[in-house]
């Protein structure tokens, strides 16, 4: 018996049997936790985008401090610059967003009629199976449920979008701040690293730094030009409102890999309401816009400072979207990378400490 008590397997024993003691506690408190971390969260979130933001603008505001100009004014510059470029882009592009809704909305119920006609072609086709046009009725069905109950849910959910909007509107005096007091923070930071972990600390968020700064800053001009170059293509082909179809294109361009076949999901439906013909010409303008980004545009804007395989980036975007949904996408990239350089020092600080 004492043999048995100073095995190893006896200590194997032991640790299972408190993991599942804590694991059935962890779930016992499930609740709690999850009201904790929805408060956290709540709470957090504001901060969070706001160093986002203020880490895509420092570079700015950096470049014009070491020209002399004060981080405060130059923090406002840059705001100024940006609302004057709002009022003006907002200026000249509402009108013509506002016309192509209106004329949207106007054509909906003949769209709506061409979409029916054509599933009922569908439907009386005989050279498909039964059991295949089954199926697709079902899935269609499925998917009007799920757009009637996430409209029922937007709707019951006013509250929750005003309180949205009040954390938007805190998220740039937050930014102002932390970018006018950049500085300060990064010596208040630094004061509890030791002195002698500084020099590989500061190694280290440069390092991140670089595999970050390139791919945030340059996604977003790339998701720029490619929107531009897909509003053009689809103006050449007589696409229906090419704005809205276009803006779409940009805002999930950002999305590596996968983002390229959401936005163009849009301008899709809208062309099977009016020709074969001009979907397979939306086809090719994505296809054209894709080829422009992945060969032209994203390696002289972003380059290869990510290294990282394909297959694992759309591994890493499937687990971020699963995790956290749309941010998950957005934010899973550029949290790997970040993990990846911190991965990277960890075990060559390892391998240094056994050969030493």
């Amino acid at each position: 018996m004492i043999r048995f008590l100073q095995s190893r397997l006896f200590a194997v024993l032991v640790f299972v049997i408190l993991g599942l003691v804590a694991l059935y506690l962890l779930i016992l408190v499930q609740p709690m936790l999850l009201s904790i971390y929805r408060f956290v969260k709540a709470v957090s979130a504001p901060f969070f985008v706001a160093m986002i933001i203020a880490y895509v603008l420092n570079p700015v505001v950096g470049l014009l401090h070491d020209r002399k100009v004060p981080r405060t004014a130059a923090v406002l510059l840059i705001y100024a610059v940006f609302i004057c470029s709002c009022v003006v882009l907002f200026v000249n592009i509402t009108p013509m967003f506002v016309s192509q809704v209106q004329e949207l909305n106007e054509h909906m119920p003949e769209l709506t009629i061409k979409a029916q006609n054509m599933m009922d072609h569908f439907n009386n086709n005989d050279s498909l199976p039964e059991s295949v046009r089954n199926g697709i009725n079902r899935s269609i069905t499925g998917l009007e449920k799920v757009i009637s109950e996430r409209i029922a849910g937007f709707m019951n959910n006013i509250g929750a979008l005003v309180n949205v909007f009040f954390l938007a509107m805190v998220v740039p005096f937050l930014a102002f701040y932390i970018l006018k007091d950049m500085e300060v923070i990064e010596r208040a930071v630094f004061k509890y690293v030791p002195r002698a972990k500084r020099q590989g600390t500061i190694r280290l968020l440069k390092e991140i730094d670089g595999a970050l700064g390139s791919y945030i800053r340059g996604q977003l001009l790339v998701s720029v030009c490619v929107g531009v170059s897909a509003y053009v293509g689809y103006l050449i082909i007589g696409m229906p409102y090419p704005m809205l179809m276009a803006g779409f294109v940009a805002l999930f361009d950002i999305i590596p890999y996968l983002g390229p076949f959401f936005g163009a999901l849009p301008a899709l439906i809208m062309a099977l309401t009016i020709s074969w013909k001009m979907v397979l010409l939306v086809i090719v303008v994505n296809t054209l816009c894709q080829f422009l980004e992945s060969n032209v545009i994203s390696p002289q804007v972003v380059g290869k400072s990510m290294n990282i395989h394909p297959l694992t980036i759309i591994f890493v975007l499937l687990v971020g979207g699963e995790l956290a949904g749309v941010v998950g996408l957005l934010l899973a990239v550029p949290f790997y990378a970040a993990l990846k350089v911190i991965a990277q020092h960890l075990f060559a600080y390892y391998i240094r400490r056994k050969t030493v």
